[in-house]
């Protein structure tokens, strides 16, 4: 095999809590992950002449090591003493700096392409082994799907899908640095935390009411001050009818999820014409098993 193509797949969080900051620097978390239909292509293809090339059409993207892809790119043909190279073509829709993991989703998706593209012979859960090494989204991204996310994101449990839905995903036109978000969360002093537990049975009844009722996410408590549009646009998918709204991840991207296509679209037309975000999306959940 000479070539491979691969998609890389964004997710949301429709609950993330954090549990506390350990002794690493790092922060124990449980969340929910789930896949939506929004995704990346890469085209990765066998070159002679060693080294990773990496290509994209956003000219803010780094296209060396400061790069997710070449980092995981390197780390297995290094792992796995392959002298070739690998040319990498990225065809980018995820929003960047989104709380999308968007670039761990390329990652992961380079690595699933390396391993079926030199036949390195990987099982799923040695790539989520490597991948954690780059990024605690990376383990998840490998799979996909609905997911429990515990530990620093590695600890995976699977979980049903949630009832079919419409999303509108906005991402406002500001970037928000995922460590100053975490840098500036108090832990200690979360009056609040969602219930995930709650939210997995919701998903294990199929009850799209039960998850949207216990939507939450504690990082908006660091990021929501610091940048009110975030408010703004989960105040006006409510009005224009979604059952809840939550920004995703460290931000900024908010998603609304809508039971009726037409309720999507308007608010997503009333998103754009407030001109609260530059990048708006109407989607679904993607279900990763059935597809």
């Amino acid at each position: 095999m000479q070539q491979i193509q691969e998609r890389a797949y964004a997710k949301i969080n429709i609950g993330l809590d954090v549990l506390r900051r350990r002794p690493d620097g790092y922060h124990e978390v449980k969340m929910i992950m789930q896949t939506v239909d929004i995704y990346d292509d890469l085209l990765l293809e066998r070159t002679a002449k060693p080294g990773i090339y990496l290509q994209t059409d956003k000219e803010e993207l780094p296209t060396n090591q400061d790069n997710l892809i070449c980092r995981a790119a390197a780390l297995l043909l290094k792992e796995k003493k392959i002298t070739e190279g690998v040319k990498i073509s990225l065809t980018k829709r995820i929003p960047i700096a989104a709380g999308m993991a968007g670039g761990s989703s390329d990652a992961a998706a380079a690595m699933r392409g390396l391993n079926v593209l030199f036949d390195m012979g990987y099982a799923v859960e040695e790539l989520q082994r490597l991948g954690v090494k780059l990024g605690a989204d990376i383990p998840y991204c490998i799979v996909g799907g609905t997911m429990l996310s515990e530990g620093i994101g590695e600890i995976l449990t699977p979980l049903p899908a949630p009832p079919g839905a419409y999303l509108v995903v906005a991402k406002p036109d500001i970037n928000v640095s995922t460590a100053f978000v975490y840098g500036n969360l108090h832990v200690e002093r979360l009056q609040y935390h969602p219930d995930i537990d709650g939210m997995a049975q919701a998903l294990s009844e199929g009850s799209l009411e039960g998850i949207c009722d216990r939507m939450g996410n504690v990082l908006e408590t660091v990021t929501v001050p610091e940048y009110p549009v975030i408010e703004q646009i989960k105040s006006l998918m409510r009005q224009t009818g979604a059952l809840n709204a939550l920004m995703s991840g460290s931000g900024p991207t908010v998603f609304g999820i809508f039971t009726d296509k037409r309720q999507a679209e308007s608010a997503a037309a009333a998103i754009g014409e407030k001109g609260l975000a530059g990048q708006i999306f109407v989607t679904n959940f993607y279900d990763t098993k059935s597809n």
